[in-house]
């Protein structure tokens, strides 16, 4: 049987499938984007035979396992069989022990040749921290909210740029009201394995364009390898007139209903007072969207400047611009950066 270095693991990925065998749970949290669940155990027998191994032995708990096992082999080689490879299957588990092993030997002893993850998911997740802690020369996208950051991350990447988008990978853009409209986002750990993937094909000695976040998305947060790098690395504001991101914002949130938008203001009702909240919830039931977004945004510019104000020994440049145009920006900020 054949192990593979997770390296060679992850090149041979890009033509042949990825199959982890670890429960459903565990693959839940986080796992090899791409990767297809084949779980040996489901959640409950997992837990079965993990008592039995703490409470017995572990040949107890292996003899428990091949009983749980035993019925569903042939299922395992039907679905293997089902997916599309061009010369062998990738297995792992968590550390690359029995589950991955035994999994493999019977997939090479049906006829369909598969090779094991060395250290398993394991190894995955420690390559895939260290690579986002390796130097790279990130700049940052700053600017108040409103100001169409995304849109011009996207342009940049559509001209040419190395581009990581945060937010997209987190489903979520960053504020109270970043939930609305994206899919659930995922578990910290699997964000973090999909920035990994989104990294790994880029050139870290060239300039790789990110977005100013907080280390929290939403409910993940940016791995400290790389959020170390971030918080050390110069950023480009944008700045753009209040009255044309007040235009953006309502544009970009006014087909949401007033009851979701009032949620959303109320996990800030703290940080705006009890006066600025009424005031806000009040504009809102009239639709008078234009009035609310001004009052929110009292706190998300206040925030905003606070935090260029701690980190303003790293500001590259400042480029202001009366409309919004995400191509027009883009350009701006390449020839800053290449001017710096």
């Amino acid at each position: 049987m054949s192990t593979l270095p997770i390296e060679e693991f992850l090149e041979s990925s890009q033509n042949n499938p990825v199959v982890d065998v670890r429960s459903p749970g565990e693959f839940e949290s986080g796992h090899i984007p791409g990767a297809t669940n084949i779980p040996l155990f489901t959640n409950e027998e997992r837990a079965v035979v993990g008592t039995i191994f703490k409470q017995k032995n572990r040949e107890s708990a292996i003899l428990e396992g091949l009983d749980i096992v035993g019925p569903k082999m042939s299922r395992f080689v039907r679905e293997c069989q089902a997916l599309d490879f061009e010369n062998h299957l990738l297995i792992h588990c968590w550390r690359g022990g029995m589950r991955s092993e035994s999994f493999a030997w019977l997939m090479n002893t049906s006829g369909l040749v598969a090779k094991t993850l060395e250290k398993g998911y394991k190894a995955y997740r420690n390559y895939a921290l260290e690579t986002l802690e390796k130097p790279s020369k990130l700049i940052l996208i700053a600017g108040s909210t409103g100001s169409g950051k995304t849109e011009v991350l996207h342009k940049l990447k559509e001209m040419g740029e190395q581009t990581v988008d945060l937010e997209g990978i987190a489903n979520h853009k960053g504020s109270a009201f970043g939930a609305l409209g994206q899919n659930p986002q995922p578990s910290t750990e699997h964000f973090q394995n999909m920035l990994f993937e989104a990294f790994r094909p880029l050139d870290f000695n060239k300039c790789i364009w990110l977005e100013d976040e907080s280390i929290g998305i939403g409910k993940v947060f940016i791995p400290n390898q790389l959020w170390n790098q971030m918080v050390k690395s110069p950023f480009i504001r944008i700045e753009l007139a209040k009255e044309k991101r007040i235009e953006r914002l309502v544009k970009e949130y006014g087909h949401f209903t007033k009851d979701e938008l009032e949620v959303s203001i109320n996990k800030i009702a703290k940080k705006l007072g009890g006066q600025t909240v009424q005031e806000a919830i009040a504009s809102l039931k009239t639709g008078d969207l234009h009035s609310t977004t001004q009052l929110v945004l009292k706190y998300y510019d206040k925030s905003y400047n606070n935090s260029i104000i701690r980190k303003n020994n790293r500001q590259m440049n400042s480029i202001e611009f009366d409309s919004f145009n995400a191509g027009s920006m883009a350009k701006a900020l390449i020839e800053a950066a290449n001017n710096n």
